[in-house]
């Protein structure tokens, strides 16, 4: 784990109600100041003491040491040098935030409940999840045609990585690999590359897929799934070759449209400028 460039066009921290808060690009996410989170949220004068006292308070409470959920990263003080600071991942802060009982916290934490309370309903009922995911991508201006495709897609990609945990594929690492094997058979690229042709960073790449390529990805993820339960493939070597094969079925199926067409699938287009509507090319 080490920092590493963070993404460009990155806005206030709306989250935190604040822009005062630091940041830091650590292990492929944001890191915050957890001081700066306790001085927006609270009335202290002295925030450092305030975390300090409230980590004493929250271990005698109810024994969860806070100094677990942080790492220390070098962040730049208001004397314009960089010292280590105690620094939280999304996730930990919207914990350290449920410790805080200052009235300005109480919005986050009633946030925080009304997600878990939509969560439990998901769980309950799985088509609530599809609607809230339609919604939110309808919000976001894309087209209905194009939800429904990235919606079948995630069901699709949920079907395969299912079969590979059942088939001893490791996740995290070996799902990566193995999806990269899929992409560079569908489409001559990994994921990364693939990222990179488009201008992305930290987006979802498939959000910002044409319908053709939505369509490829969905069919060479669905192939390997067919040809892994059909061969009975176990383990991470013979997964590899299914998704080898699965992608090279996907990648057949291109290279003859392309041919008939005389029209490329892959494309530079992204969807980083919302308010244009459809999928339009990077700036250059």
């Amino acid at each position: 784990m080490s920092e590493s460039n963070p993404p460009e066009g990155q806005g206030k921290i709306i989250v935190f109600g604040a822009t005062q808060i630091r940041r830091t690009w650590y292990d492929e996410q944001w890191y915050f100041s957890v001081v700066d989170i306790i001085g927006a949220l609270t009335d202290s004068n002295n925030a450092r003491n305030y975390w300090n006292m409230m980590k004493k308070r929250e271990q005698e409470q109810s024994g969860i040491e806070l100094y677990t959920l942080c790492v220390q990263l070098k962040l730049t003080s208001s004397d314009g040098k960089s010292y280590k600071t105690d620094c939280v991942n999304t996730e930990a802060a919207f914990r350290i935030i449920q410790s805080i009982p200052s009235p300005k916290a109480e919005p986050f934490k009633r946030w925080l409940a009304e997600v878990g309370y939509q969560r439990v309903q998901e769980i309950e009922n799985p088509e609530l999840a599809q609607q809230r995911m339609r919604q939110i991508y309808k919000d976001k201006g894309y087209p209905d045609d194009w939800i429904e495709k990235r919606v079948r897609g995630i069901a699709v990609r949920d079907e395969l990585t299912d079969e590979w945990k059942d088939r001893g594929v490791a996740e995290q690492t070996e799902f990566a690999i193995l999806t990269a094997e899929i992409s560079k058979a569908t489409f001559g690229l990994t994921p990364s590359e693939y990222k990179r042709l488009k201008g992305l960073k930290r987006e979802n790449l498939r959000d910002h897929m044409t319908d053709l390529e939505l369509i490829f990805t969905m069919l060479g993820e669905a192939a390997t799934t067919e040809i892994a339960r059909n061969r009975d493939s176990q383990g991470f070597v013979a997964n590899k070759f299914a998704a080898r094969d699965g992608g090279k079925v996907a990648g057949d199926a291109r290279k003859q449209l392309e041919d008939k067409s005389g029209k490329k699938v892959v494309t530079k287009q992204n969807y980083l400028s919302q308010k244009s509507g459809p999928l339009l090319p990077p700036p250059e």
